[in-house]
């Protein structure tokens, strides 16, 4: 399988760049295009602007050349892998790959527990009432490497960083408050930072298509709202990015094939167009030869070795959960299916796949200085 993920121009080293400019250290190669931007421009204020599923492609095909998010776009970049919040999140924010900060996919599995559990959430992928598990959240706690650029500022001292997201200690409740406090902090004296998430347009696109009217709509709002955003700041760099892509699918249910099933020993994890299968140790060949023949020309499947010497989910020092969390075999999605299995969401259009809508992202860049 080729390996599309740019390790050294990923939206990992963009967090590099952002960590050198506020006198951080960093574990990855920095983009010497952001570094001299910000080393020449000096802004008192660099804002990155995360919307989620607003993939390069899905951008380009939305909005036209003369609207402000595409006349700003300096590049198309890729993500890390696999192209999912979980992971790609948790990079932009740290700095760090996947392989290192062992959040590697919606759903995962976790060892001390022996349990399959959503990732963000801390319950058991396969529990319909969606309860959070005390020993979940302290493994992900343990294990997991999630903190942020923002915190590190905050802990040097010399700076200041922010986090805006639905999500944070003091979460916004609407995307207009978001823009507020992004304009509230960039007012205040001192050289900062500040990470915003928007949660638009994935979770649209998740439910209606990533061409949906619905969508495109969602995307111009978000261009006029940015362009809005850009006429009010000043000595100010932003930088609007995604964590992934997306891909209208269709949905293979894993219950059909209940010679598949037999061979598993644990639920499926990761997620639906990056499934990690553990296999009962006698059923491996079968495991094979059924996938290759029901899903070969929609997946690529790598053996658990494979994926760790092409260092798919990037390179750096391993995390102490990350060959645990990975199965006997991981499947990629090359086309547009998706297969679901025991807790997972049926959506119109998702992610985590290897087609170009999914990994490349856009690197836009407005300069207010």
């Amino acid at each position: 399988m080729e390996i599309k993920n740019n390790y050294h121009e990923c939206i990992t080293n963009l967090a590099c760049s952002i960590r050198k400019y506020f006198n951080l250290d960093y574990k990855h190669n920095t983009l010497d295009y952001i570094d001299k931007l910000l080393e020449e421009r000096k802004p008192k204020n660099v804002v990155t602007i995360l919307c989620d599923g607003m993939g390069y492609n899905i951008l380009n095909r939305t909005l036209n050349e003369d609207d402000f998010l595409r006349k700003n776009l300096f590049k198309r970049i890729t993500t890390v892998f696999p192209a999912t919040t979980v992971a790609a999140t948790t990079s932009i924010t740290t700095g760090l790959n996947p392989v290192e900060t062992g959040m590697l996919g919606w759903d995962m599995y976790f060892k001390d527990i022996d349990k399959v559990i959503t990732t963000f959430l801390g319950y058991e992928k396969s529990d319909q009432d969606k309860v959070p598990i005390e020993e979940a959240i302290e493994y992900r706690k343990k294990h997991m490497i999630r903190r942020t650029v923002e915190c590190d500022i905050n802990e040097k001292g010399e700076f200041t960083g922010y986090t805006v997201s639905p999500f944070c200690s003091t979460p916004y409740e609407t995307v207009d408050e978001m823009y507020e406090t992004i304009i509230k902090r960039c007012m205040e004296p001192g050289k900062k930072y500040i990470y915003a998430y928007n949660p638009e347009p994935d979770t649209t696109m998740h439910h209606l298509g990533c061409d949906s009217n619905e969508a495109k709509i969602l995307i111009k709002e978000i261009n006029n709202q940015i362009e809005e955003l850009a006429n009010k700041l000043e000595d100010t760099i932003i930088f609007v990015v995604a964590d992934h892509g997306h891909i209208n699918v269709e949905n293979i249910n894993l219950e059909n094939y209940p010679d598949i099933v037999s061979c598993l020993s644990k639920n499926t994890s990761l997620d639906p167009r990056a499934v990690n299968f553990f296999i009962k140790e006698d059923k491996k060949e079968e495991f094979v030869s059924l996938f290759n023949k029901y899903f070969s020309n929609d997946f690529d499947l790598l053996t658990k070795e494979e994926v760790i010497n092409i260092k798919l989910f990037g390179d750096g020092e391993e995390n102490s959960i990350f060959r645990d969390a990975l199965g006997d075999y991981l499947a990629v999605a090359k086309t547009n299916k998706a297969i679901l299995y025991e807790g997972n969401s049926e959506h119109l259009s998702t992610h985590a796949g290897y087609t170009d809508d999914e990994v490349y992202v856009p690197l836009i860049i407005i300069d207010k200085c």
